[in-house]
């Protein structure tokens, strides 16, 4: 998110006159058909706003009621576009008022220097969640900007800093537009803008995923996941430590504890996931990074069940870390089974 896109002013308002006149009407199958074209690029933004593809579900819907009893107000001095993308900002200004911010286990405390077996899910944290979109056919900044860390690093900035920073660098919105978006002063957007931009840069790697990946190529990405899927099918603990940079991190919300370091990261390996029990994978894609889903059979009965989405953030040809979100209901957010044999 170093530059901004411009993408929003770029592209054509999608509503045709005809739908935008039937939906101030009262049309709500005009209104729908103005939504359509916007609905996930809406839901993207929603979920960079919150953290949270479940929120990101609650805000939508709530956003997109929002502009179906607001339309007929609707003067039409910008773009439909925009204007529901500013209904949407508003509406998630509102959750972020009411039920704060999304955590990774490195912001809850220091990482565990010894494995911790039979680690238990803290339930009361609000947990960030991993994004089963923005894959290939998602346009280049929006990949980059719902990459794990961009989003993490959001969610330690006030609502209104977050609003700013999405809605200038991603969105193409000026200092102006976003001052009346969010009834404030120009002043008061380039303020939160500077601060934003602060904090993100001294939190998000200075090369981006996206980067990361085309110099990769297909072809060496995919080794990287299938010797990661491998090494845990294998229970090769020697494998997976060759793909893993010296200063790794491997993380598990909804379990707080989480480890940093070659060594840790091994110790960790060979006590708890190479041993509990055997692994299925597939390779999937979560926030515009490789992704692998796992399914994981405890007893040697031949069922497997959905067990994680391992999200892997890559630098150069190695795994910079591995975030483990656990869980079946990250699977049926990729449509995948929640089992297999």
């Amino acid at each position: 998110m170093s530059a901004r896109s411009g993408t929003l002013r770029c592209v054509t308002d999608l509503a045709a006159p005809d739908d935008l006149a039937l939906a101030r009407a009262g049309d709500d199958a005009a209104f729908d058909r103005i939504v359509a074209p916007l609905r996930r690029e809406l839901h993207a933004h929603c979920y960079r706003m919150l953290g949270s593809t479940h929120d990101a579900d609650d805000a939508l819907q709530d956003a997109l009621l929002r502009a179906w009893r607001g339309i007929a107000r609707f003067e039409g001095r910008s773009a439909v576009r925009s204007w529901l993308y500013t209904v949407a900002t508003r509406t998630c200004l509102d959750v972020v008022d009411a039920r704060g911010r999304r955590a990774l286990p490195m912001d809850l405390g220091p990482a565990s220097t010894v494995p911790v077996t039979g680690d238990v899910p803290r339930t009361e944290v609000a947990w960030l969640e991993p994004y089963p979109e923005a894959g290939p056919e998602s346009r280049y900044e929006q990949r980059e900007s719902v990459e794990l860390a961009v989003v993490a690093a959001l969610q330690h900035l006030p609502g209104n800093q977050r609003a700013a920073l999405l809605l200038f660098e991603v969105l193409g919105f000026s200092a102006a537009e976003i001052a009346t978006a969010m009834d404030t002063s120009t002043s008061s957007v380039n303020s939160a803008l500077q601060r934003a931009r602060r904090l993100v840069a001294e939190r998000v790697p200075p090369t981006s995923q996206q980067r990361t990946l085309r110099a990769l190529g297909d072809a060496r990405l995919r080794r990287i996941v299938e010797g990661y899927s491998g090494a845990l099918e294998r229970g090769d603990a020697d494998a997976l430590v060759a793909l893993l940079t010296e200063d790794v991190s491997w993380s598990m919300p909804p379990m707080a504890h989480w480890y940093a370091g070659l060594d840790a990261v091994r110790e960790f390996a060979v006590h708890v996931p190479l041993v509990c029990g055997a692994w299925r994978h597939s390779a999937v894609t979560a926030n515009g990074q490789p992704a692998v889903a796992s399914w994981l059979d405890v007893d040697g009965s031949g069922l497997y069940t959905a067990w994680s989405v391992d999200v892997l953030t890559l630098r150069d040809d190695r795994i910079a870390a591995i975030t483990s979100f656990v869980g079946p209901h990250h699977h049926a957010r990729f449509g995948l089974p929640t089992s297999r044999v």
